[in-house]
């Protein structure tokens, strides 16, 4: 048995290798994008050869073990240090306690009403309570490095968001500290009370302009071209690395066995479902799982340029084209041109090459049907976003299409905490959506406070009295009987 606190002593090789021209860059500096095509990078484990000579079944005991650490650098993501980032020292490591989010089997009545098992993984238990933690850990971690290796005085973090993304990384660079100073540029309107709150919170500055996210995205791109920033945006292909982690997890509590799961992800920018493929890819290389899940990726109507792209059915007739966005409860999704597109197209080549044509689809699912979903599955038991409930219609809509097999269940992305979208759930009860989202609630779901003794009838009631009206008014209300 090894001892599961000792810090790896393998280190890998990496370099950024750019999906579209090839070419290849070290990673001494932070680049992201091709300086010669404009490419979106992957980054490259030279040495990543190296860890086959360990067996399929010692990684596997190796990652069960870590899973017991007290090793702080070890108990989250760097678990599985040597499949994302092994260039990092441990001292470099940055540990807020994201990782290891619970894999929570769907109640009776969901299973019952669409007749396949499933179960959600709740990444909205990460520190900042989404998955965005994931790669931020890898991402402020290697940037730590590079503070430390080049003594930089002073770093500026910038990234565009419609919420999560903004709050995960004023989280990490408000513990960080100097020389980091985070900066978050938000479409003005377009994020929840409840997700500004984080950022401001963080002491971030917070930058609004007017528009939706792709016109933030291209403003922080040209900053990152021009300025000296650290873009936190999914363009940092260490922030894709930390984001493996997930398929990761998702490998290791299913006992390394993952053949019969369809792995559900919601896409948005498209680095989530990038890294869960390209993570499930390398723990078949090592041969670490046996076989690849399925992976269905889900679009809202709203923003659906890789679902267009993919229903094309002859791969020779495809083409990639970016679409205007409309209004979507699914915030995060509603991006009309997802910058790892290409990463997405690389992996899912891989995916098909392997496990066959189905092993990698695209599903297309309405902002009712977000809506309906959503509220569904908070109302059993559940603590899904809105994008939680993209990858519940996405599965219903699966099983509708004959999509599912016999005798596979699946896993949905629930990609945040449900409170960060409680504005949604209200309108969905109050029956207050603007017009533009195409939502009707479905009243028999809603849900409201009822007041059963008002301020004026209680002032006109003694204490007691009023403890007497107020019981016998729940009492009527619920139909309780006298002892």
């Amino acid at each position: 048995m090894r001892n599961a606190d000792v810090f790896p002593r393998y280190r890998g090789n990496m370099e950024y290798f750019c999906l579209g021209c090839g070419q290849r860059h070290g990673v001494d500096e932070l680049l992201y994008t091709c300086p010669s095509c404009g490419g979106v990078f992957m980054l490259d484990n030279l040495a990543f050869d190296k860890l086959a000579e360990t067996s399929g079944d010692e990684w596997r005991e190796i990652f069960d073990e870590r899973a017991s650490s007290r090793n702080t650098a070890l108990r989250g993501i760097f678990r599985f240090y040597e499949l994302m980032a092994p260039v990092v020292e441990e001292e470099d490591i940055v540990y807020l306690g994201e990782g290891n989010t619970p894999i929570v089997e769907a109640s009776k009545h969901l299973v019952a009403k669409t007749g396949v098992q499933f179960a959600y993984k709740n990444d909205g238990q990460n520190p900042s309570a989404s998955f965005k933690d994931r790669g931020m850990a890898c991402a402020f971690s290697y940037l730590k490095a590079l503070v430390r290796k080049h003594g930089w005085d002073e770093v500026l973090t910038v990234c565009a968001s419609t919420g999560d993304t903004s709050a995960a990384a004023a989280l990490y660079a408000s513990y960080v500290g100097k020389p980091l100073k985070s900066v978050v540029l938000l479409p003005h309107g377009k994020v929840t009370p409840q997700q500004l709150s984080q950022p401001l919170g963080s002491g971030a500055t917070v930058l609004e302009v007017p528009g939706v996210f792709d016109d933030c995205m291209k403003v922080v791109e040209h900053l990152a071209e021009n300025y000296r920033v650290a873009l936190l945006n999914s363009k940092n292909s260490w922030r894709i690395l930390g984001q493996e982690s997930y398929a990761f997890e998702v490998a290791q509590w299913y006992n390394w066995d993952v053949a019969d799961k369809c792995i559900f992800v919601p896409i948005g920018n498209a680095g989530n479902i990038t890294a869960v493929m390209g993570g499930f890819l390398k723990l078949f290389r090592l041969g670490i799982i046996k076989a690849l899940p399925r992976v269905f990726g889900v679009q809202s109507h709203h923003a659906d340029p890789v679902y267009r792209y993919y229903s094309v059915e002859d791969p020779k007739e495809r083409e990639y084209k970016p679409v205007k966005v409309t209004p979507s409860v699914a915030q995060a999704a509603m991006i009309g041109n997802p910058v790892s597109f290409p990463r997405v197209k690389h992996f899912a080549e891989q995916f098909e090459a392997i496990g066959g044509r189905d092993a990698f689809q695209v599903i297309l699912v309405t902002e009712q049907q977000i809506m309906d979903s959503m509220i569904e599955a908070n109302m059993h038991g559940h603590i899904a976003c809105t994008q939680g409930g993209e990858c519940f219609a996405g599965l219903k809509r699966a099983i509708e299409l004959g999509l599912i097999k016999e005798g596979q269940s699946a896993v949905l992305d629930a990609t945040a905490h449900a409170l960060k979208f409680s504005g949604f759930q209200d309108m969905y009860f109050t029956n207050t959506f603007p017009p533009e989202y195409g939502v009707t609630p479905d009243m028999s779901l809603a849900n409201a406070p009822e007041l059963l003794v008002d301020a004026e009838a209680k002032d006109k009631l003694s204490p007691e009295e009023f403890t007497l009206t107020a019981a016998k008014a729940i009492a009527d209300r619920l139909g309780l009987a006298s002892k």
